[in-house]
């Protein structure tokens, strides 16, 4: 499949708008490393046998896990860093040197990378959504003890569980209703995603030093991104997280870390 080349894949459904292969590949060849990183499409009925088939393809070193697959492929790989019981989403699949397959979460590091010098402790929050990426975003917001997380989604139930279950104090509310001013605003849901509905929200009664971060990057200046910059407002787009969890998968896959001088390079690739 690789020319006998060590190998990942990043795995969801859709698949093509994902640039991951393009930061893997930058890493790969800044370090000499002769491997590859490529897509893969996988639709939810075919989540189990793509990892029955990797699992015996000495080749593969593992694959990074996007939407809708990051709860159900818990089930498909060992746990051994309790990411059912803290995350409780998985967005990295490897090998261990047993030859046994793992999951783990790169992702509520990549999203605090660009915020960790950002005082948020005591600070209200805003999250736009309650799967895989906002449970890794709840995770990481637990841990720097926030103040109040108001969680925007269409399941209300879900993201009430979610708070009780990070031990976050706030209030679950459905799309369109009226949220609270916060510090930090997240879209942590697909929406505004290339070929998803769009993240329609009012964003006119936050402060104007409030953060807002979209974690989509597909397209890089969402519509939210674009609403916040007519205002003036500080913003994060999504490869910043994308960059920063992808370094984490790198060397997992990979055994190096990746070169991140390059980063103002790489950045300019993918927004090319």
């Amino acid at each position: 499949m690789t020319d006998n080349l060590p190998y990942a894949e990043v795995i969801g459904d859709p698949i093509a708008q994902s640039k991951s292969p393009i930061i893997h590949k930058f890493w790969l060849e800044k370090l000499g490393i002769k491997a590859d990183y490529r897509l893969f499409h996988v639709k939810p009925d075919e989540l189990a046998d793509y990892i029955a088939a990797r699992r015996k393809d000495p080749d593969w070193q593992g694959c990074n896990v996007t939407i809708p697959h990051k709860l159900a492929v818990m089930d498909h790989v060992s746990d051994p860093g309790g990411v059912r019981a803290s995350i409780g989403a998985m967005n990295t699949v490897a090998r261990a040197e047993n030859g046994d397959l793992f999951g783990t979460n790169t992702d509520a590091g990549g999203f605090f990378a660009p915020i960790a010098d950002v005082p948020l402790a005591g600070q209200d929050v805003v999250v736009v959504g309650a799967g895989g990426a906002a449970q890794a975003v709840l995770f990481a917001l637990s841990r720097i003890e926030v103040g109040s997380v108001t969680i925007i989604n269409r399941n209300v139930l879900k993201a009430s569980a979610l708070l009780a279950r990070f031990g976050l104090k706030g209030q679950a509310l459905e799309h369109g209703s009226a949220f609270p001013p916060a510090r930090l605003f997240v879209n942590a849901s697909a929406l505004g995603m290339k070929g998803q509905d769009e993240l329609v929200v009012n964003l006119d009664h936050l402060p104007d030093d409030v953060i807002v971060y979209d974690l989509v990057y597909a397209p890089i200046k969402t519509k939210l991104l674009q609403a916040a910059s007519a205002r003036n407002l500080e913003t994060i787009d999504g490869l910043a997280m994308l960059i920063g969890q992808a370094a984490v998968a790198f060397e997992i896959f990979f055994g190096q870390s990746p070169p991140l001088e390059h980063d103002d390079e790489l950045r300019k690739l993918l927004l090319a």
